[in-house]
């Protein structure tokens, strides 16, 4: 069975228990020609305008989150990534090689997310900004080779079902604390397997990640709304592992099985 409303908002606005199993996002390649790409690797993105922003309004929080000076960046200019985002409309993806088209498709969600709070920087949840707590996933937001395309639509009909990589939940990033952190640069053809595996161990060893809680272990809720493109739970703590260090290793260690699973949807805000 397949949700019609996405985990960024109505998974987490109700009771864990009341969410049938199996019920997530379905991750399926969206009617048109996406998941084309160019046979040349040459063609490159100028993300210029993103690592400006990026470099000025992101701050490094000693408690291992990175966040958004909003408001500053609201009150200097809440339409600052306005033009990047319309940069990025006029290009078409399929003449990008696929590591360069991942990262377009991964700068152009976080970017987006990040404009959608920057109208609205005084609310305390990316949830508030759709009705009855529901979010903005579904609201078709940009232009990308003629299409009308929601967050949604990038995350669960293009970056999840063309490339089939979990680390893509590492690198999407919903303007909240519990989720994985907004890299501090934008993805590149040339940095994407670099920055995605930097992404995965950052989120693995932070508590957000992965916790002991009175004994047992907790993880995020991703692990939980996306089993399915892990696996089993069995296949979640293979793959953390891989990643795990030092408190992180030995908590895994002797892991075999998740007891629970949390998410923090305050904004992300510095």
């Amino acid at each position: 069975m397949e949700c019609s409303i996405n985990r960024r908002g109505f998974l987490a606005a109700i009771p864990a228990a009341a969410i049938v199993a199996g019920c997530v996002p379905g991750a399926k390649v969206l009617d048109g020609n996406w998941g084309r790409f160019a046979a040349s690797t040459d063609r490159t993105v100028d993300h210029s305008a993103w690592d400006a922003f990026l470099s000025r309004y992101l701050v490094f929080s000693a408690d291992g989150v990175n966040r958004i000076r909003y408001a500053a960046a609201a009150s200097a200019d809440p339409m600052i990534l306005r033009p990047y985002l319309a940069k990025l409309e006029t290009i078409d993806p399929a003449s990008l090689g696929k590591d360069e088209q991942m990262a377009f498709w991964i700068n152009l969600y976080n970017a987006a997310t990040v404009d959608l709070i920057l109208q609205k920087p005084s609310v305390k949840s990316i949830r508030d900004l759709g009705p009855l707590t529901l979010g903005p996933w579904d609201k078709k937001i940009v232009t990308i080779a003629g299409t009308r395309l929601s967050l949604n639509n990038i995350e669960h009909g293009i970056l999840r079902p063309i490339w089939q990589d979990v680390r893509v939940h590492y690198a999407v990033n919903c303007a909240s604390i519990g989720c994985p952190n907004l890299a501090p640069r934008a993805y590149t053809g040339a940095n994407l397997e670099t920055m995605l595996e930097q992404a995965a161990a950052d989120y693995i060893n932070h508590p957000r990640g992965f916790a002991r809680i009175d004994g047992k272990l907790r993880a995020s809720s991703i692990y939980d709304w996306y089993a399915s493109d892990w696996g089993t739970q069995a296949d979640i703590l293979n793959h953390a592992r891989r990643y795990a260090r030092r408190e992180s290793a030995a908590l895994l260690a002797e892991a075999t099985r998740i007891d629970s699973f949390a998410y923090d949807w305050a904004l992300n805000a510095a």
